[in-house]
């Protein structure tokens, strides 16, 4: 029992310790931890002032943002405001002159209308004044002649009829082939509208082409030993190669249009290689006359395609292309033929007829002028019996006998055609003219002009198409004008040979001036 107490008492002893112990960690931490929160409530609070200044710095610098904003549009708006008001300012000045201008001028205005109300007056007055004068004349000269003025204007007229009775006849008969041409003003508008749609070139005709050489010493060598390399040339190719002294040309001749071509390329394929001997020379004639086969049957194919006249013989577009090589009196045969089909299939069309057959005939029209060089016979002959041997259309067949008037045409394509050939031989350009004879006509055709009295100058324009001719304004009057231009026109049909028409303008012009001093 004693021993317990001390025991029991040494354990409640220790129990009140640990319970007071306790309490007091407890109360050691509770202010750990309320000294924790302190703090952290003092740097929240000093973190809401510092965002609250920022809060209010930012408002600050937005407002002031927005006050500079505000005072740039509005100054913008003042200025916007001030050049509207300047704006309509120079408006109201320009009005204000502009009513000022009009306002004098409708005052020049009414001063002139009052000046013309004040000479019309005056004209007035002396028209009948003048009237009255030329009625005492009348009565005067009635009694002077011893006649009225209807017997005056009588005898007058009966004068001038006599006169003027070889004029009533060559009115007449102008008047005449006038109406004559009204018939054919349909058919002239066709032609017309058929020649304006299409373009025209002028070629030249050349017999002989011109090679350049580098060097006088080229010469010798195409030349070679005894004449060995240009008698190849000419063995290879069937032309003739003159070398005379012209220094530094070579001229070939030929009558056939791509012999005269092969050699003049395979010419100048040996200058620019520089080896020319007999089997070089046999070589490059070979590969020139290859090569030009192939564009030949391709310059027709491609003409075939351009004028749009469907699939066609071979053998007949190879003519084709060969008419690139032929000329007619200075005219490119292939030239000529695509104007002749353009123009009779512009004419077909205005009159709702085939236009890819009338193509098709004027194309083919002179295909035998690419046979005519190598076979007898006309060329008409020739493409005539060459599109039988294809097959070829019987209207496209006429068209090509029937162009030259040999055999009657039998369809309105063929007449088209004769039409559209003569168009294209005969305009202005399109055939050689030896120059000689041209200047002469021209000369001919103003020394005729010329010979009429009145006649100050004249100028034969237009290739000779056109006679512009000056009368002296005081020595012929207006109908003489008309009597000198038939009469220039009856001289130069009688006189002269010219191809189409030629159009004969007589001026009469009369100037009159004063110097105010």
């Amino acid at each position: 029992m004693d021993i317990l107490l001390p025991v029991l008492l040494s354990v409640l002893a220790g129990l009140a310790g640990g319970i007071i112990l306790m309490l007091l960690i407890s109360k050691a931490g509770l202010n750990k931890d309320k000294i924790k929160a302190e703090k952290l409530l003092q740097e929240a609070t000093v973190k809401a002032e510092n965002t609250v200044k920022q809060a209010v710095l930012d408002g600050k610098t937005q407002t002031h943002e927005l006050k500079i904003a505000a005072e740039k549009e509005i100054k913008e708006r003042k200025q916007e405001i001030t050049e509207m008001e300047n704006k309509l300012l120079r408006r109201e000045d320009n009005l204000n002159f502009r009513d000022d201008a009009l306002t004098q001028k409708e005052q020049q205005i009414d001063l002139k209308n009052n000046q013309l109300t004040k000479k019309m007056s005056e004209l007035d007055e002396k028209e009948k004044l003048l009237q009255e004068k030329i009625d005492i004349q009348i009565v005067e000269l009635e009694r002077v002649a011893a006649m009225s003025t209807t017997e005056a204007k009588k005898e007058l007229f009966e004068i001038v009829e006599k006169r003027m009775e070889n004029e009533v006849v060559a009115y007449i008969k102008e008047k005449e082939e006038e109406a004559k041409s009204i018939a054919d003003d349909k058919a002239r508008n066709i032609v017309a509208l058929a020649i304006q749609k299409m373009s025209q070139d002028e070629a030249v005709d050349r017999t002989v082409s011109v090679v350049a050489l580098p060097s006088e010493e080229m010469k010798g060598r195409i030349i070679g030993r005894e004449g060995r390399n240009i008698k190849s040339i000419e063995q290879a190719t069937g032309v003739d190669l003159i070398i005379d002294d012209t220094p530094e040309t070579i001229t070939i001749s030929c009558f056939d249009p791509v012999r005269r071509e092969i050699a003049r390329i395979a010419l100048e394929t040996l200058i620019r290689d520089g080896r020319i001997q007999p089997g070089r020379i046999e070589e490059v004639v070979n590969k020139v006359r290859n090569e030009i086969e192939n564009n030949i049957q391709k310059v027709g194919e491609d003409t075939i395609f351009k004028l749009g006249i469907g699939k066609m013989s071979r053998d007949i577009v190879h003519l084709v292309g060969r008419l690139k090589y032929r000329y007619s009196y200075g005219q490119n045969a292939l030239q000529h033929s695509m104007e002749v089909a353009k123009l009779a299939g512009s004419m077909a069309a205005e009159l709702g007829l085939n236009q890819t057959l009338a193509r098709r005939a004027g194309l083919l029209h002179d295909i035998g002028k690419a046979l005519d060089t190598e076979t007898e016979g006309s060329h008409v002959e020739l493409g005539y019996k060459f599109c039988k041997k294809h097959g070829e259309n019987d209207i496209v067949l006429n068209a090509i006998q029937s162009h030259h008037g040999e055999v009657e045409p039998k369809s309105i394509i063929a007449v088209l055609v004769q039409a559209a050939d003569t168009l294209s031989a005969a305009r202005p350009g399109a055939r050689y003219e030896a120059m000689q004879n041209y200047i002469n006509r021209l000369e001919e055709l103003e020394k005729i002009t010329k010979s009429f009295e009145g006649v100050d100058t004249s100028y034969a324009i237009q290739a000779g198409r056109e006679l512009r001719v000056i009368v002296h304004p005081d020595k012929v009057d207006d109908l003489s004008c008309a009597k000198i231009a038939r009469g220039i026109r009856e001289r130069i049909e009688n006189e002269l040979t010219y191809p189409g028409q030629i159009k004969v303008t007589v001026i009469r012009e009369l100037r009159t001036s004063e110097l105010a001093k």
